[in-house]
């Protein structure tokens, strides 16, 4: 039986991060590559803030192509909906996969979204983290050895001062009651430094934390290697 051909949505965060890891371990499945959308103004990745260069390292760690979504700045929904159909597109053709995945958990319309972008691609959204406990899927991820760093807060919703900070039970801990462990609610987002998904650790360089349109961004680098 030939194995189901998937692109990862990737936004340099846990969950995808995890998505990948269990991905994997699925033996029906291959991973062809991973697919993130970066503003083009900016090299970084929407929301997260991510720089161009660590998501290419990530890729590079996972032993998987990129394949870049380049969207302008500022983006209407438009815009990112024609991208991302013109990218899955191209992909289904070079690649021959049969599905997108992505990492959601529970939010329904986020689900309902990603299904009626793909409805008319040939492609179908598979979601293999699905309605699993957060608190539970958090707990998962830290034993399992993912390391992550929160890039973008809400402060509306978390604490600024966790920007930067490393992911762990101890900040997880620190939150208020109302905080999704995993974020899912926009309360932060993360970049995955280390974990199974790769075959080693990225080093990083913390830069300055800034606030820009209602959220406030840590900035990290990676750090010179000899």
């Amino acid at each position: 039986m030939s194995k189901r051909r998937v692109v990862l949505s990737w936004s340099s965060g846990k969950d995808s991060a995890w998505c990948l890891h269990l991905l994997r371990q699925d033996p029906q499945i291959e991973v062809a590559g991973l697919l993130t959308s970066f503003n083009a103004e900016a090299g970084r990745v929407a929301m997260h803030a991510v720089r161009r260069e660590l998501v290419q390292r990530q890729a590079q760690l996972a032993g998987l192509p990129l394949f870049p979504v380049e969207l302008p700045y500022p983006c209407p929904n438009g815009a990112y909906e024609e991208a991302m159909k013109t990218a899955v597109a191209g992909l289904r053709t070079e690649l021959s996969i049969d599905a997108v995945a992505f990492g959601d958990l529970f939010l329904e319309d986020i689900r309902d979204y990603r299904e009626a972008l793909l409805a008319d691609t040939g492609l179908t959204a598979s979601f293999p983290l699905w309605g699993m406990d957060t608190r539970q899927l958090a707990d998962d991820m830290l034993d399992g050895g993912l390391h992550a760093v929160i890039t973008c807060v809400d402060p509306a919703q978390c604490p600024e001062a966790i920007a930067g900070k490393e992911y762990t039970r101890a900040l997880l801990a620190s939150l208020p009651s109302t905080a999704d462990p995993c974020g899912e609610n926009g309360e932060f987002h993360t970049f995955v430094h280390g974990g199974p998904m790769f075959s080693e650790s990225i080093h990083l360089v913390r830069g300055n934390s800034v606030s820009r349109d209602g959220f406030v961004f840590a900035d990290f680098r990676p750090a010179a290697t000899n």
